[in-house]
């Protein structure tokens, strides 16, 4: 049986969770250290086309530039929490700030890494230092979500975090503009570069301003339960990476499916007994966390999974430059702002449930619209779309993150973050492992169709290769003059093909994901009630 106790929360000023400090002065504070990452996911969409021609890397290797970071955020996230609950977590937060801007700086010197150290080339220096700052943003992002939950009362957090999107809206706004700048008239590294100085800042604020908070109930780590669940973690994030590659019903694929299946069941055994589990399953009972956890992975699957791949159509179908392929990202950046404390007063005067499926319903009809852009769609055929997803994501991303952490007890405000950025990294690594597998399923059916009787003059395993590069929406340089034309409308009419069916299937989750908001309930916050812990 598991040891269960209680406390009365919340806990004392005095070693407890409740901050103590200015609650704004702390949003500003941990939102510097968050506008580093945002800043981060943006530019990298944007410098991928570059990383790959100067790097010489392929659609695996960038896929992996995205999925090593989720890889490391999803396996660490939830013990990153505890550690937090555990240790402080000001002090988790500041550790993970500073890590992250170093290890950008890393992977700005990737190719000076790869001359020293020549067992390593430049783009796999690049993807283990993106692995590595995966890790150090698991310990920042459930840490910065947690001192919010410390440092705002129940009543307050949805305001809280709809100042927290619109911040985080800007930071997103400013990425695509100053990402397409810099790789543009700088260098691919210095969108990693300027992360130094935006840490710097962050560090001493967080120094400054922020007071530590962390549970005075919780006395040790539960290291099994940290083994079994990053073993499952991993399994997991490992098999939805590679089964696009192995095959869905390929014996590694199952056999890395049945490790997750094994690890999760025992963890979940050993959580119902160990005495301080890491994740107590009674944080669960709560619906409204549960169902919250749930429209996380959806939604990210459906977002980050089709966005994928717009920077390759901007840049290799649509031919622009950095800057204006940032430019056109710009619409659903910029609504963000204006979106996300908006989505906090309607959660707030009309609740979760309806807020979040209205969000859904017009995420889904964005989606909808870009799985109908042309090869040479306007500024407002795509602006439109953007503007519209600004404010259908808003909604669900405010709305679930409030739910999943506002709902915890407070002690356990680290875990909730964990779980909440936890649920969106395996949805994302989901949604771009599945939606590419089935992008490059219709490339490879379309492709040849597109190049008609020109096919015929090319070997089967250049037309391969060729299916390939068509993933990146760019024909390849130096085709025959009598080729190219053909080539080059195969590459861009089989990518706008696969795009679309990829958009087509994101609309249908976002809507189905509408219907599973509508079952949300608010639940009760934990203030001054009884909470299990172990």
């Amino acid at each position: 049986m598991a040891h269960a106790r209680t406390v009365d929360a919340p806990l004392s000023a005095e070693g407890g969770t409740k901050s103590g400090g200015n609650p704004w002065l702390t949003l500003l504070a941990v939102c510097l250290g968050v506008i580093m990452v945002m800043l981060d996911g943006t530019v990298v969409g944007i410098a991928n086309p570059v990383i790959g021609r100067q790097l010489g890397a392929s659609l695996s290797d960038l896929q992996w530039v995205t999925s090593g970071y989720l890889l490391a955020l999803a396996v660490f996230l939830i013990t990153a929490g505890k550690l937090g609950d555990l240790f402080g977590h000001k002090r988790v937060f500041l550790i993970g700030v500073a890590g992250f801007a170093l290890s950008s700086v890393g992977i700005g010197l990737s190719q000076q890494l790869a001359d020293v150290f020549s067992f390593i080339s430049p783009i796999g220096a690049l993807i283990a230092l993106r692995v590595l700052q995966g890790l150090f943003g698991a310990l920042l992002q459930p840490a910065a979500l947690a001192l919010l939950r410390g440092a705002f009362p129940g009543e307050k957090l949805n305001q809280a975090m709809g100042a927290w999107g619109a911040i985080i809206g800007l930071s997103s706004a400013a990425g695509p503009i100053v990402g397409g700048l810099l790789v543009e008239k700088v260098s691919w590294e210095s969108v990693f570069f300027i992360n130094a100085p935006v840490g710097l800042v962050a560090l001493i604020m967080g120094i400054v301003i922020i007071k530590e908070n962390r549970a005075a109930t919780l006395a040790r780590i539960d290291w099994l339960g940290v083994v079994l669940l990053s073993g499952a973690m991993f399994a997991l994030i490992w098999t939805i990476i590679k089964a696009p590659a192995w095959g869905w019903g390929d014996t590694k694929t199952l056999g890395f499916l049945a490790g997750f299946a094994v690890l999760i069941v025992l963890f979940i055994a050993w959580q119902s007994k160990a005495r301080q589990p890491l994740v107590p399953l009674t944080l669960f009972r709560n619906p409204s966390i549960s169902i919250g956890t749930v429209l996380m992975m959806m939604v990210a699957f459906a977002m980050f999974g089709a966005m994928f791949f717009l920077g390759f159509f901007f840049q290799g179908v649509h031919g622009l430059s950095p800057l204006n392929a940032g430019l056109r990202m710009l619409p659903m950046s910029a609504g963000m702002i204006v979106a996300s404390p908006l989505a906090g007063m309607m959660i707030g005067k009309v609740g979760a449930k309806v807020t979040m499926a209205v969000g859904l319903v017009i995420t889904a009809a964005s989606m909808f619209l870009m799985s109908q852009l042309t090869i040479d769609a306007s500024f407002f055929a795509t602006g439109l779309p953007f503007l519209l997803l600004a404010f259908g994501l808003s909604p669900v991303f405010v709305g679930a993150t409030e739910i999943i952490v506002g709902n915890a007890p407070v002690e356990l405000s680290g875990v909730a973050g964990g779980v909440q950025q936890s649920a969106m990294q395996v949805g994302g690594a989901l949604g771009t492992a599945i939606l590419g597998a089935v992008m490059a399923s219709v490339i490879s059916d379309k492709f040849s169709g597109y190049l008609g009787p020109v096919a015929k003059a090319i070997p089967a395993d250049k037309i391969t290769l060729l299916e390939k590069a068509a993933a990146f929406g760019k024909a390849p340089d130096g085709l025959p003059a009598q080729i190219a034309p053909a080539v080059t409308n195969a590459v861009h009419n089989s990518f706008m093909d696969g795009m679309h069916v990829a958009f087509l299937i994101s609309t249908g989750i976002a809507l189905l994901t509408a219907v599973l908001a509508l079952f949300v309930k608010a639940g009760r916050k934990s203030e001054g009630v009884q909470v299990h812990v172990g």
